[in-house]
């Protein structure tokens, strides 16, 4: 804790970040006389007014909304939010035969849950199919590649 003797441009005091969302320690940069104006927060760097110490607040979770009663007893809880499912990336090809990969070609063609082994970036799973192109979604991110492209025609 800073005492008022330790108050000073360049010194160091707790306050509220709100890009950290925590009262952290900070910087003092400005002062008008003996009140602070201006901190930068000593853990992400940002400048901001000072705000003093905030008391810890905690957040309402977004899986369960608070239900809110109307006139006609219908409860409503606003918007509904998706649940976000991870799967992880084993868990993608189970039940796939990755054996039988397609070896990636732009001349081959794809269709939507094939495996593609592809020569740079591995294994992917392709997501979806359009315009002469597939998203192809490798373990390290996803790609766009081209498919069932013609070679060109020879000459006689």
């Amino acid at each position: 804790m800073t005492t008022p003797n330790t108050i000073r441009v360049g010194g160091e005091i707790d306050a509220a970040c709100g890009k950290c969302e925590m009262n952290l320690a900070h910087t003092i940069l400005a002062m008008v006389g003996p009140k602070v104006i201006k901190v930068k927060c000593n853990t992400c760097g940002n400048d901001h007014n000072y705000r003093g110490v905030q008391p810890l607040v905690k957040l309402q979770s977004f899986a369960s909304p608070k239900r809110v009663s109307t006139s006609s007893g219908k409860s409503s809880a606003g918007p509904k939010k998706s649940a976000v499912v991870v799967v992880s990336w084993d868990e993608q090809f189970k039940g796939k035969d990755l054996t039988k990969a397609k070896k990636y070609s732009p001349r081959e063609t794809f269709a939507v849950d094939d495996v593609v082994d592809h020569p740079t970036f591995g294994l992917g799973l392709v997501r979806s199919v359009r315009d002469g192109k597939v998203e192809v979604a490798f373990k390290q991110e996803d790609k766009i590649l081209v498919h069932g492209k013609t070679p060109p025609p020879e000459a006689s």
